[in-house]
């Protein structure tokens, strides 16, 4: 079986970087195109079987079209996508195998599972918060997967992000309401990424954490996701269908 050959979208940022030093040694890749900001997309696209983008959520539109065209596997890993982006990630995807997750960390994403199965058992008694700390030059907030943790609570609780979430608190908020979630960003160092569910309730709390010291596990991940997608039709895929967790 001859390798995957991948082109990497955002090859010099950190993300970009590590994912080119992960491939090597990996027979079963081939990083055939390493690209970003004023690099020829299309030309590097005609050499590879699928593109993994860790670019900047700006360029999504260009970079679907592109793909659409080729017929391109694409993983996306940007985040901080506008609404009108989302609704075209989910419009290509009718034509190409693509991977769109808040993180690619097989960690995380068994913190997705486990928080959705927590918030099931533990029921509508506890009140939910979430917390998320990154490095000081993270340019978006909450974090994807801070989003996606909170999405996870308002679907078992049947409530909906964009009205029950609750973005910081300052000043005479009142008490806290029996349907809201918290999120609170928290920015400084050279963090890669904390993650904590926090259930708190009447005489106990349960906290579910998730740390990563390296973005090696994302990168590892992006690429496992790059080799799992090509195998599948056209399609919308997450973390949680290449890990079988769905």
């Amino acid at each position: 079986m001859s390798a995957l050959r991948l082109l990497i979208n955002g090859a010099r940022g950190r993300m970009g970087q590590m994912l080119i030093a992960c491939a090597q040694g990996d027979a079963t890749l081939n990083v055939t195109g390493q690209i970003d900001v004023g690099d020829d997309f299309a030309a590097a696209l005609a050499q590879c079987d699928a593109v993994i983008d860790f670019s900047h959520h700006n360029t999504v539109e260009p970079v679907l079209a592109r793909c659409v065209e080729a017929g391109k596997t694409l993983v996306i890993g940007t985040t901080g996508h506008t609404d009108a982006q989302a609704a075209a990630i989910r419009h290509s995807s009718a034509q190409i195998p693509l991977v769109f997750a808040p993180n690619y960390s097989i960690g995380v994403n068994t913190l997705f599972w486990l928080t959705r199965k927590a918030t099931e058992i533990l029921g509508s008694g506890f009140d939910l918060e979430v917390v998320e700390m990154h490095h000081r030059l993270k340019k978006d907030a909450p974090s994807g997967t801070a989003k996606r943790l909170a999405e996870i609570l308002a679907e078992v609780r049947k409530l909906q992000y964009n009205d029950d979430v609750r973005h910081g608190r300052h000043g005479i908020v009142g008490e806290r309401t029996d349907t809201e979630i918290g999120m609170h960003a928290v920015r400084g160092g050279d963090v890669v990424g904390d993650h904590t569910v926090i259930y708190a309730a009447k005489g106990e709390r349960v906290e579910l954490t998730h740390k990563a010291s390296s973005r090696e596990t994302f990168a590892r991940g992006a690429l496992r996701a790059a080799l799992w997608a090509h195998a599948q039709p056209a399609g919308l895929y997450d973390m949680q269908d290449v890990l079988g967790l769905k």
